[in-house]
């Protein structure tokens, strides 16, 4: 299958990031290796680092990367090691770094991974098939309040008490071994009207069990803050996000250094100490157009952040 396709808002990625040839990059979320082609492809002298912790995307990455491996480095890792591994590495500071937290194409379309409702494959969702926790072992040995906490917290998912007890019922009878399984019980916890919206009455639930296997938002924060940290002046970090939680997160990042002063607002000079770190480069998120919703749904909910270091 041909997944080049799916790098979503690449043009308006690659634009934000404003490319030196002699910087050098961070793409904190390799994937399908689609951005970070078109990031090295603009490199002269500079040096790309591609993270991912999925060992599979790092093979197909690796042939698709094969004319720029000179100035490329693929790392096997979670882009919340972002720290060590530039230390790792002897990089002190960068000039730009971009991080898709989407789910890419082949862990959705590839039924081991079990990441899609749409069809029937083992419950993992784990981004690192190396990793412990599944989403099989979520389903069966997390307490009903613990997941109505995680379909609440990572999902907003209103129907989280039914769906909790729904899953208790059925686990009491038989361990939960597969996507389709889940998919029917979620459903039957669900009412008519609920049936009758026209998102997946699976999608919120899949997304918060695969945020909670992957540790997603937990590590989000201090990511930013590394990579905030991390950044030449005048560098750009850009974060494309899929869901009001992460973007929320990412957000409220940027907008704590760019206006995080608390003193009070008749105050001439800042006395709280306060140093603005950040600039955003759109007041708001940047979205994909019609032309690649319709070429890939999938891009539907992406919004890209995007700002600078000053």
């Amino acid at each position: 299958m041909d997944y080049k396709h799916y790098s979503v808002m690449l043009g308006e990625c690659i634009e934000a990031l404003n490319i030196k040839p002699d910087g050098v990059y961070v793409d904190g979320t390799l994937g399908l290796g689609g951005h970070s082609y078109e990031i090295a492809r603009r490199l002269d002298t500079g040096r790309l680092i591609s993270i991912d912790r999925d060992q599979k995307a790092i093979e197909r990455a690796s042939l698709r990367l094969e004319p720029y491996m000179d100035k490329t480095t693929l790392v096997h890792g979670n882009f919340s090691q972002l720290g060590e591994i530039l230390d790792r590495l002897n990089i002190e500071k960068v000039n730009g770094m971009l991080f898709d937290l989407g789910v890419s194409s082949p862990q959705l379309d590839e039924s081991e991974r079990g990441f899609s409702y749409m069809s029937d494959a083992p419950l993992d969702m784990r981004m690192d098939q190396g990793s412990g926790l599944s989403a099989k072992d979520i389903v069966n040995t997390w307490s009903k309040e613990r997941i109505k906490r995680i379909l609440y917290d990572f999902g907003e998912e209103r129907y989280a008490p039914r769906i909790a007890e729904s899953i208790e019922r059925a686990r009491a009878e038989k361990p939960i071994e597969t996507t389709l399984e889940l998919v029917d019980i979620i459903k039957r916890a669900m009412p008519a009207a609920a049936l009758r919206e026209k998102q997946h009455p699976a999608k919120r639930s899949f997304q918060a069990i695969r945020i909670a296997v992957n540790d997603e938002l937990e590590s989000l924060s201090e990511v930013l803050e590394t990579a905030v940290g991390r950044l030449e002046k005048g560098g750009r970090l850009c974060v494309l996000s899929f869901h009001s939680l992460e973007d929320r997160i990412v957000k409220n990042a940027i907008a704590s250094r760019e206006n995080g002063c608390t003193c009070p607002r008749d105050f001439p000079l800042c006395r709280c100490g306060f140093e603005r770190t950040m600039k955003s480069i759109s007041r708001k998120p940047i979205l994909p157009d019609v032309k690649e919703i319709d070429e890939n749904p999938r891009s539907r909910s992406a919004k890209l952040r995007v700002a600078e270091r000053v």
